[in-house]
């Protein structure tokens, strides 16, 4: 195990750090000391390595993530796990707007509340959010699932294409072409799995299932106002 102390260490040369494992083969842990809210940590990372960042962090953390389990003991500014591919991505506390955006792969586990458009433009990004979401959240969301445990704001799913959405409790209002679906046994033992795996205490029988209308796919003046 390797300790950083960013308080003493640019933080170029803690991400150079962090990605030279994929060069280097690496499978090791390291453990960022004093984050101070900085932003783009840990980013760009591809190797089957662990970090653990022990504060909170700004924007765009873990960032581009591949392979690699990256857990942030405090909160996160915008934008964590943007774009991320795969591996896993754990947050103690809440994040801030537009979590998980663009995620092609992977786990992002956010383990108190996400602000605005958590999962905008998801690609196939798995989200768990054990508090509640704000609005706007899966905005055009094209594949994977985001499961809330809490609520969820204004404009749910709004303009989405084929990415599922699990939400235990109340959803303020739902965006346009989006509807409540309904909950098959695919969906339980999916909800199951991933459940288990953010180790979330709930069961899936408590969630509905929200997704596309599939009726803004093609222009048609008919729809025009929901655009």
């Amino acid at each position: 195990m390797l300790t950083i102390d960013m308080a003493t260490t640019a933080l170029r040369e803690v991400n150079a750090t962090l990605q030279a494992q994929a060069r280097e083969g690496g499978q090791g842990r390291f453990v960022l000391d004093n984050p101070r809210g900085a932003h783009a940590v840990a980013v760009g990372l591809d190797a089957p390595i662990e970090v653990i960042v022990k504060g909170s962090t700004g924007y765009y953390c873990a960032g581009m993530n591949k392979h690699a389990t990256v857990r942030v003991e405090g909160s996160v500014g915008p934008g964590v796990a943007e774009n991320m591919m795969s591996g896993e991505v754990e947050v103690a506390g809440d994040a801030s707007q537009y979590a998980g955006a663009t995620g092609r792969g992977g786990l992002l586990n956010i383990r108190g509340n996400a602000s605005s458009r958590c999962g905008i433009s998801m690609k196939g990004i798995d989200i768990v959010v054990h508090g509640n979401i704000g609005h706007m959240s899966a905005f055009m969301a094209q594949k994977g699932n985001l499961v809330v445990l809490g609520d969820a704001g204004d404009a749910l799913g709004d303009s989405l294409y084929e990415a599922r959405l699990f939400v235990r409790g109340a959803v303020r209002s739902l965006g346009a072409d989006c509807e409540e679906k309904e909950m098959r046994a695919e969906h339980l033992s999916f909800l199951k799995e991933i459940l288990a795996r953010a180790g979330a205490d709930a069961a899936p029988e408590e969630f509905r299932r929200y997704g596309s209308a599939r009726k803004l796919y093609h222009f048609n003046v008919d729809n025009a106002d929901a655009y």
